[in-house]
């Protein structure tokens, strides 16, 4: 159902059901007091004491009837509820039965188990391959029977444009804002990890994954006596140089830090499972020029619908990214930057949902110069053939009543959320108790309070906490309204 973007701006109409809402645990059976749909809403918005701007478009799917429209048209940063468009983007562009490939190719001749010329590690863009893939690519060239390289062992990482980190905005030692490139690792992240042992830290970078944790020398870390900043980074010929203060660590503990030479580093990676088989590769150097050499061994990801759902379950910024970007040099034979793809990516949403208006700098949502008003959300949500890609793989929001229980009784709602300081973003579909399907977006940010913030320079800013709390019990409040109240 298209519902027109007059009827979403016109705010809900008057025939609108008066279930009702009230202050009283949704899980009680006792009467509740009537109030109308259109007012239990504003009303949740009034009293959520949120600064900035709120905005909040409902849509019944079946009628195209507008049961909710507050401040509808005013464009907001989508965070992560980007994904929500990049995936339908993607699958259309490169087909459910799509799989990234890493390959590896052989640029002479193989006898008695002796390459002589270069061995070539090839990314595909896979943001998802892992140090266990790896692993496994090693043991596929020993199995076919290579015992060693005389000559070079090259990585090629431009199946996709090289992109130092996707938000410059963005403090450097956030491993959610990665590199992304056509060979990426662990979701091009290191781990860091720290232990007091005495007066001094035992530190160890790796690139652990399931089952395996070689170290790595591509990222090294030092600790420094001060307070602040908490890291600093620089580049060092191909070594990622880490410092991190001493005051900041307890003693001991983990965490991810980004990886701004990843093909580098997965080669390094590779290079330490195929010595543990006895083939010894020299040091990985970067080559620009594409392998056309042997085909000896590939690793696949997992299927791109598979990929997507994984996406919006854990909102990973480096898959939509890879995806984003595969899926626009697909559809015009050529790589683009990540503004260029994204802004097609808008036009693209912009033709499927008739006439919406979104302005998107990524694939992800990280970057918070990106806008899109509820209502432009809604009618993408409720374009052709886009609720069918998104809504199975979609994650359940659960909808939690006051005694902290799970509400059960057939209501579902399948969404997509997301997250900045002093940004909440939360779009999807709603089934209700009574049988009802409905089309929303929420949205909320408070732009003055998150440019504030990043001049301090703080991971978590003050009140960022409390505020992006508030903003998801807003979320809350609506949905159980929708789902359990709503007729």
């Amino acid at each position: 159902m298209r519902v027109s973007r007059r009827a979403l701006l016109a705010g809900a109409v008057s025939a609108v059901a008066t279930r009702a809402w009230a202050d009283a645990p949704l899980t009680s059976i006792r009467p509740i007091a009537r109030v109308p749909n259109k007012d239990a809403v504003a009303l949740m918005v009034a009293n959520a004491d949120l600064a900035g701007e709120v905005g909040v478009v409902v849509v019944d799917t079946a009628s195209g009837e507008v049961i909710e429209a507050i401040s509808a048209d005013t464009p907001q940063p989508p965070a992560s509820v980007t994904k929500t468009i990049t995936a339908p983007y993607a699958l259309e562009a490169l087909g459910s039965e799509y799989r990234f490939k890493t390959r590896l190719f052989a640029s002479g001749i193989i006898q008695n188990g002796i390459l002589d010329g270069n061995l070539i590690l090839a990314g595909g863009g896979d943001p998802n391959l892992v140090t266990d893939d790896l692993a496994q690519l090693a043991q596929r060239l020993k199995d076919m029977g290579l015992r060693a390289v005389k000559g070079d062992f090259e990585v090629w990482d431009s199946a996709l444009v090289n992109l130092d980190e996707i938000d410059s905005q963005q403090l450097d030692y956030l491993g959610y804002n990665p590199t992304i490139t056509g060979l990426n690792l662990n979701f091009n992240r290191v781990h860091f990890e720290w232990k007091r042992i005495e007066d001094a830290f035992e530190t160890a970078m790796d690139a652990r994954s399931e089952n395996y944790r070689p170290v790595v020398t591509s990222s090294r870390i030092r600790i420094v006596d001060r307070a602040n900043p908490v890291f600093t980074y620089r580049t060092a010929g191909n070594v990622d140089q880490w410092t991190v203060a001493k005051a900041a660590l307890n003693d001991e503990g983990s965490r991810w830090l980004p990886v701004r030479n990843p093909a580098l580093y997965a080669g390094q990676v590779f290079a330490t499972f195929a010595r543990s088989h006895g083939i010894v590769l020299k040091t990985p150097q970067e080559t620009a020029e594409e392998p056309s050499g042997t085909p000896l061994a590939e690793i696949e990801s997992p299927p791109l619908p598979e990929l997507m759902r994984s996406m919006l379950r854990y909102s990973t910024n480096i898959t939509a990214e890879a995806a984003g970007l595969m899926a626009t040099s697909v559809r015009t034979g050529q790589q683009r930057g990540l503004r260029t793809s994204a802004y097609g990516m808008a036009r693209w949403a912009d033709d499927r949902a008739g006439g919406i208006a979104p302005y998107l700098v990524d694939h992800s949502g990280l970057g918070d110069l990106s806008r899109i008003t509820a209502a432009d959300m809604v009618q993408f949500l409720l374009a052709p053939d886009v609720e069918d890609t998104l809504r199975p793989i979609m994650r359940v929001v659960p909808l939690v009543g006051e005694d902290d229980k799970v509400i059960a009784g057939g209501a579902e709602v399948r969404a997509k959320t997301g997250t900045l300081n002093f940004v909440s973003a939360l779009a999807g579909y709603v089934k209700t108790q009574q049988g009802r399907n409905l089309a929303f977006a929420i949205f909320a940010s408070d732009l003055e309070a998150r440019e504030r913030g990043k001049l301090q320079g703080d991971e978590r800013p003050p009140g960022a906490r409390s505020w992006n709390r508030r903003a998801r019990t807003l979320q809350q409040d609506i949905l159980k309204h929708l789902a359990v109240r709503l007729v």
